[in-house]
């Protein structure tokens, strides 16, 4: 009898057991309880078919910092999947004559370089064009109006606009819109020593130190060409590059224009200058009436041909390169509109609506991530890249992805894990935020999708441990 007994209490106690068991949202919880007290964290994984496979705070909106960048390449890319994998024709600088003016003009492309290495996409073919044919011109016009002037997109922080972070935006951009300088130590108690091309003013408050610490800072106001450097180098140092955002990139670009013309022995008698065209009405989509039609091109001595936008794509989601981001949203913008922002973000809400995601699900006002306005509901994410993911050029805009513990801004991170080379997704920070989505191969094989955000993270702290925690406890359990 009593072995009757012990058997009925065995089987009415296997259940129990069984609740008891951890499930795959408890060991997620249990990894996001190891964040800061504060921070919210945001989870979905989709079994690609519809199915979520985990789902924590799915319709919170959370802000998605660089997870931004999955949204903006991919509007591009459905929006104009043909001119993304073609030759960018239509998109590069050009250079044509105004009596005796230059007029260096801009198309959108993010790409044209003034490197001394510069093989393709250069400045210098464009100077080669205009130094084959004169040897005397007057006033070097940067020419930025193909887009209205909006060069920091809204909610972005003003304390970024110094750095290559928050770089001015510009239809006419050089150098990524960088400037660089390299410092180098002098000797103990001596200020430190700079290498520029000369565009601005460095004021040096860098100090070399014996034994000590290299920790070297900068700063000026917006659309001053002063730079303050401070802070303290090791004399034993190798030498530091630091890069500076430009707030007025027609200019720039006109300015080492000319400076190239002045190398090919070509005189520049006038001014450097550069021009922009005013927003307006006409360039938000829910104030304007018909768009103007557009001008016909000119007559152009010469234009370049940059290499196909994917290229650019691959560059954006593999580095999260911000500035070329934010061109490429203005240029979808600019497919039935004016090239706006705003424009922009119409094609990015078209494309929400095809995948079928609520409109409450996101908000977005500019193409990087750098904006603190954004927003986006892990569950939005997902669904859209599910979308992504049936479309015909959905794998090859996965491919522009960064790899776990491979390449881009994953580099470093899922080494040794069940991930490593196994995920494929784009990256985010910003203050207090920290977002990873894309795509991961469970253990089973099975192709995932998944957004995770890390919210209101305290202080210097960081949520990006605990959501790669998670995501490889969710692809060892499936």
């Amino acid at each position: 009898m009593r072995t009757v007994f012990a058997l009925v209490a065995l089987a009415l106690a296997a259940p129990v057991l069984a609740q008891d068991a951890p499930t795959l949202r408890d060991r997620v919880e249990t990894e996001f309880a190891k964040a800061p007290t504060g921070t919210r964290f945001g989870l979905v994984v989709s079994d690609g078919a519809g199915r979520e496979i985990v789902a924590i705070r799915p319709d919170e909106r959370f802000i998605p910092a660089s997870n931004t960048k999955i949204v903006t390449t991919a509007a591009a890319w459905w929006a104009m999947p043909d001119a993304i994998i073609a030759p960018d024709a239509s998109g590069g600088a050009a250079v044509r004559f105004a009596g005796k003016d230059v007029i260096l003009t801009g198309r959108g492309d993010a790409r044209l370089s003034s490197a001394a290495d510069c093989v393709t996409n250069c400045l210098s073919q464009l100077a080669n064009a205009i130094a084959a044919g004169i040897r005397r011109v007057r006033n070097i016009t940067g020419d930025a109006t193909l887009f209205p002037d909006e060069r920091w997109s809204a909610g972005m922080s003003w304390n970024n606009i110094p750095s290559r972070s928050g770089t001015a935006n510009s239809a006419l951009t050089l150098d990524d819109n960088e400037l660089v300088a390299t410092v180098t130590p002098g000797k103990p108690g001596e200020p430190a020593r700079f290498d520029h091309l000369g565009y601005v003013t460095i004021d040096n408050r860098v100090v070399t130190v014996a034994g000590g610490k290299t920790d070297i800072n900068f700063n000026r106001l917006p659309f001053d060409r002063a730079i303050r450097v401070t802070g303290t180098i090791a004399a034993d140092a190798k030498p530091q590059t630091l890069r500076f955002g430009i707030d007025d990139p027609a200019h720039y670009a006109a300015w080492r224009f000319a400076a190239l013309l002045r190398e090919r022995g070509v005189t520049v008698s006038g001014t450097v200058t550069s021009r922009y065209r005013a927003a307006d009405r006409s360039d938000d989509p829910k104030q304007r009436g018909a768009i103007p039609p557009r001008p016909p091109e000119p007559v152009w001595v010469a234009a370049l041909t940059p290499p196909p936008l994917a290229e650019d794509v691959r560059t954006i989601n593999k580095v999260s390169q911000n500035l070329h981001a934010e061109l490429l949203l203005r240029r979808t913008g600019l497919i039935d509109g004016t090239g706006s922002v705003a424009d922009g973000q119409a094609k990015v809400a078209a494309m929400f609506a095809a995948a079928g995601v609520s409109r409450t699900a996101f908000d977005f006002s500019d193409g990087s991530g750098m904006s603190t306005y954004n927003r986006i509901a892990p569950r939005g994410m997902v669904t859209l890249l599910d979308w992504i993911a049936r479309q015909p050029w959905g794998t090859a805009w996965r491919e522009t992805l960064p790899i776990g513990g491979v390449d881009g801004t994953l580099a470093r991170r899922f080494k040794g894990t069940a991930l490593e080379g196994r995920v494929f997704a784009k990256t985010g920070s910003l203050n207090a935020t920290n977002a990873l989505a894309g795509y991961m191969v469970a253990k089973s094989g099975k192709l995932l999708s998944f957004a995770a955000y890390a919210n209101d993270v305290p202080g210097d702290a960081s949520g990006t441990p605990m959501i790669d925690a998670a995501l490889v406890a969710v692809a060892e359990a499936n």
